[in-house]
């Protein structure tokens, strides 16, 4: 009989106590693609279009990202919580 093996998992929070970033259960991007998308729209001057196709998501999404209206929380802490594998 297979036992599940726990381990555990830091998570950023907000003053609220909320998963945050990539951390968030409805997160469909990392952390890493957000800075990405920024850079491109920022330093490259991609369009929304362009990387909503890019990154396969919506551009209300991608405007929101690069208007730091989505995705713009600074974690407040960190959280050690016990997953399963």
């Amino acid at each position: 009989m297979d036992m599940l093996m726990a381990r555990h998992k830091m998570f950023a929070y907000n003053a609220d106590g909320k998963r945050i970033g990539e951390d968030h259960p409805n997160a469909r991007l990392t952390d890493e693609q957000i800075d990405r998308i920024r850079d491109l729209h920022e330093d490259h001057d991609l369009k929304y279009s362009q990387l909503a196709e890019m990154y396969g998501v919506s551009k209300s999404m991608i405007a929101g990202v690069c208007q730091y209206r989505r995705r713009a929380q600074t974690p407040f802490g960190w959280k050690r919580l016990e997953v399963d594998e």
